[in-house]
């Protein structure tokens, strides 16, 4: 099926007041794409707009309304010689109910039903992106807090150490030197855990809108191991193009568009308007008129061509709207899959305890430093080391993430098994 590549992102609680509102199992990813799948605001959105197109296909399959014509007034009749002859009320009625032609509401039903289809793919399409998103800031938030934590590791080390150093006597050029090195790279550490911090707080801003909470609300992620799956890009491609949304939503496009185009050539005929009448005058005599009535009207001018033809370069339009969506789909599957693949290489390059192995060698230049054994330029290249290759893991597991989510809008497919931390 493929290889299976565990990558471990954890993450450190952002926030942990006494009285939190959500427990730690309620805050991993998972759990958070449950919470914004249930309360994100913009999903009634999507609702309304399939609701909406539900009442346009009643509209569709409802026949007119019977229209009543009556009329009333006064009827004064004379002979050839100018003579009274008689005069009296006249008045009329008639109902008429119109048919529309063979087939007409049908297509106007076809393309009313598409509109819901287009609305519910648009609502599977919103769904599922939100879900990428929630899942993505989620690790992001514990990415950040990790490169936070080491920043302040650092920065914590050389603080310790800047402390230590003013209170010794300044003896010499050297000495001051190495203490205004050592003041500058905590500085720049300092800044680097600010950095990282800030952007867990921005995540969280915005994860907790799409979950429906204030965007100030407390939030505690607690991720867990994030196991993604290598697949090949032929099956990649083969599933986008059966899956991918922006080609259903396409081809659902270039459907309802053949059914205006038919719908435009069967409104070429009229319809047919048929219903009873009676009218009464009581002029000389009393006269009595009942029938049924037919009027339609006569297609001599208007032949519809106009509609035709704009439905007809809708159509083509619609058509290559969708070749374009092809494409474009299979270039993003190609080149997600590229990023996933070269990420998915670079984090199996590193061995397990590479983490540890930087920072325990982190330690141990603080340790003979002090001691003298060490000089200042490799303790300080030993530390930069230790949180730049620490960043640089986080960032590869974070970029092969943003890549499989990627990958799961356009193909479907499921790229990643998430399996709970629970601490102790």
């Amino acid at each position: 099926m493929g290889l299976f590549i565990g990558v471990l992102i954890t993450g450190a609680a952002l926030a942990r007041p006494e009285n939190a509102s959500l427990a730690p199992k309620d805050t991993t990813p998972a759990a958070l794409v449950r919470q914004a799948l249930a309360n994100n605001p913009e999903l009634r959105f999507y609702a309304a707009e399939i609701a909406a197109a539900r009442g346009t296909l009643k509209t569709a399959g409802t026949m007119r309304n019977p229209e009543l014509h009556t009329e009333a007034g006064h009827k004064n009749t004379r002979d050839n010689s100018g003579g009274a002859s008689g005069e009296g009320a006249t008045w009329s009625v008639a109902v008429n109910q119109t048919f529309e032609y063979p087939g007409r509401i049908a297509l106007r039903k076809a393309i009313a039903k598409g509109d819901i289809a287009l609305a519910e793919l648009h609502l599977q399409q919103f769904r599922l992106t939100l879900a990428a998103r929630v899942r993505t800031l989620a690790y992001s938030i514990s990415i950040s807090q990790g490169r936070s934590m080491a920043a302040r590791e650092v920065a914590d080390r050389f603080q310790a150490l800047g402390d230590v150093l003013a209170q010794r006597p300044v003896a010499g050029v050297t000495p001051l030197l190495e203490t205004r090195i050592i003041d500058a790279n905590t500085l720049n550490f300092r800044r680097q855990e600010r950095e990282a911090e800030l952007a867990a707080k921005t995540a969280a801003a915005e994860l907790n809108q799409l979950c429906g909470r204030p965007a100030t609300a407390d939030l505690q992620v607690n991720a867990g191991e994030l196991n993604l799956l290598h697949m090949s890009l032929q099956t990649l491609v083969d599933a986008a193009r059966a899956n991918a949304f922006d080609i259903r939503i396409r081809l659902a496009e270039l459907a309802q568009q053949g059914f205006k185009v038919a719908l435009a050539r069967n409104e070429r005929f009229p319809a047919i308007a048929v219903g009873p009448y009676y009218s009464q005058e009581n002029a000389t005599d009393k006269e009595q008129r009942a029938g049924v009535g037919i009027s339609l009207p006569l297609p001599l001018w208007d032949r519809n061509i106009g509609s035709i033809e704009m439905s007809q370069a809708r159509e083509e339009q619609a058509r290559a709207s969708l070749l374009v969506t092809q494409r474009d789909v299979e270039r993003r599957v190609a080149q997600s899959a590229a990023t996933f693949e070269a990420k998915r290489r670079q984090i199996a390059e590193w061995q397990a305890d590479m983490g540890a192995k930087f920072r325990e060698a982190a330690e141990v230049a603080d340790r003979h430093y002090r001691l003298g054994a060490v000089a200042l330029p490799i303790y300080v290249e030993t530390q930069k080391q230790y949180l730049e290759t620490a960043g640089a893991l986080q960032e590869m597991k974070k970029e092969a993430l943003q890549a499989a989510q990627e990958l799961e809008s356009l193909t479907g497919l499921r790229l990643y098994r998430e399996e709970e931390r629970h601490d102790r």
